[in-house]
């Protein structure tokens, strides 16, 4: 039985650059599919969000790359607590998918890890 899903994921990148935004996008994207066995067809709709040092491109123009042209997306500003980790673009992703919720593999990479060490896999 299919049913709508979230994932989650978040990558850091290394500086605040259309080529880093475009292969962290891309790489944490990529991953999220493969490891939950999902199809571009199965995207409902992604929200981005990026911390306040990242605003040299949208993360949604490089998802579009990945042929995501009618996906619903949009990008927003990481509230701005103090002490939390930088450079760091995160992903809520809606999905179709037959997986429970248990199943769902969220995907956190570099330093991202350290934002849920318990979903690490």
């Amino acid at each position: 039985m299919t049913r709508v899903r979230g994932i989650r994921g978040a990558i850091t990148i290394q500086e605040n650059s259309a080529e880093h935004i475009r292969a962290g996008t891309q790489e944490l994207l990529q991953e999220i599919i493969k490891r939950n066995s999902l199809a571009t067809t199965d995207i409902i709709s992604a929200i981005f969000t990026l911390t306040k040092d990242i605003d040299a491109a949208f993360p949604a123009t490089f998802a579009r790359q990945l042929g995501w042209d009618r996906v619903p997306m949009i990008c927003l500003n990481e509230i701005p607590v103090p002490g939390s980790l930088p450079m760091c673009i995160r992903v809520l992703l809606h999905v179709e998918s037959a997986l429970t919720q248990e199943e769902i593999h969220p995907v956190y990479l570099r330093d991202a890890v350290n934002l849920r060490r318990d979903l690490v896999e």
